[in-house]
């Protein structure tokens, strides 16, 4: 079964993008807007916990989610076709 590349990428863009706006948002429920970084501030940058903080960090989430979920389906469809021209000898 091959995967929709376009489809799966899009996806996991928006499952990471919108994650880690909501990861930023329930950290500013508890501890307010520091401005500080994250660790995953150090990747993304301008992203920081604040309102515009989660914004960057949606748009950066969506782009690194868009671009990891289009390698991981481009890379599933190649094995898969490879395993359907050549079947494991059992």
């Amino acid at each position: 079964m091959r995967l929709d590349v376009k489809a799966f990428a899009a996806t996991t863009g928006l499952v990471w993008g919108f994650g880690l706006f909501c990861l930023t948002w329930w950290v500013m429920a508890f501890d307010g807007a520091t401005g500080d970084p994250m660790a995953i501030g150090r990747l993304y940058r301008g992203f920081e916990i604040s309102p515009l903080g989660s914004l960057i960090g949606l748009a950066w989430g969506a782009a690194d989610g868009f671009l990891g979920g289009l390698c991981f389906a481009w890379l599933y469809n190649r094995i898969v076709d490879l395993r359907e021209r050549h079947p494991p000898l059992s």
